[in-house]
């Protein structure tokens, strides 16, 4: 009992704790246990989350095997078994010596090519409109909060490495800015679900092109939706990460629909 309370707890927390400690609320919601029967696929699953979804970047290091396992309520053997998978696809490598360890590979594997995820139009409707539920209430929710120096200098950090993106690294450090926003909202439950449903959105981005008026227009609209966020304005942060999320999913339907 007492752990299920301290689990629920840990639902909402202050997003600057997570900063302080040198750990994002997505990591943290991205480690938390295994509960599904299928411990290899969910833990390989997780940390292919964490990879690409920029929250482990690359040339960073992984948490060691035996944290991760502690994390994830798994075995070391199934850990190790999910790391081994990710190293043969080209995820992860492993590095010996005193500063050794498992690392993200960089570059990583170039998703771009790969064969289009099979969707029907109502599953791509349905990724589409969760999307929208969660991340435009992320934003107001984000803009409703009074920011410490830290979360402002994160969110500043996030926008500015964005704009600055080779177009190689563009979609993962979207997903780093759209996951930072979530966590400034201080639900580590709606940043797990963001992230999950991000996983799912960015499958089907990595099948279309990356469109340089496209890029140009959403950075101009990931500033729209900073500032927002920056000065406390909810409604104009939820209008904004609105209209944005309305530019992707015309792309994606006109692409894959």
């Amino acid at each position: 009992m007492a752990g299920q309370n301290e689990r629920a707890d840990a639902d909402l927390v202050e997003p600057g704790d997570a900063l302080d400690s040198g750990e994002s609320l997505a990591h943290e919601a991205l480690s938390r246990p295994v509960r599904t029967g299928n411990a290899f696929e969910e833990t390989l699953a997780r940390l292919l989350q964490l990879i690409r979804l920029g929250i482990v970047a690359p040339g960073d290091a992984l948490a060691p095997e035996r944290e991760l396992a502690a994390r994830f309520e798994v075995s070391r053997d199934t850990v190790r078994d999910a790391i081994r998978s990710l190293a043969d696809a080209g995820y992860l490598e492993s590095r010996r010596g005193r500063y050794g360890g498992t690392f993200v590979r960089d570059p990583l594997p170039d998703a771009q090519g790969a064969p289009a995820p099979e969707v029907t139009l109502d599953e791509l409707d349905d990724i589409l409109t969760l999307r929208t539920v969660l991340e435009v209430g992320a934003a107001r929710a984000a803009a409703a909060r009074a920011l410490s120096a830290a979360e402002r200098e994160s969110l500043h950090s996030r926008l500015s490495e964005l704009a600055e993106a080779d177009p190689a690294d563009y979609r993962r450090l979207d997903s780093r800015l759209h996951l930072t926003i979530a966590e400034l909202s201080g639900s580590s439950r709606l940043v797990s679900l963001i992230a999950e449903n991000r996983m799912h959105v960015n499958l089907l981005l990595d099948r279309i092109p990356l469109l340089a008026p496209n890029i140009a227009h959403s950075d101009e609209q990931h500033a729209q939706i900073v500032w927002a966020v920056l000065v406390g304005d909810a409604e104009g942060a939820a209008r904004a990460m609105d209209e944005h999320l309305r530019g992707s999913q015309s792309l994606l339907r006109a692409f894959l629909g």
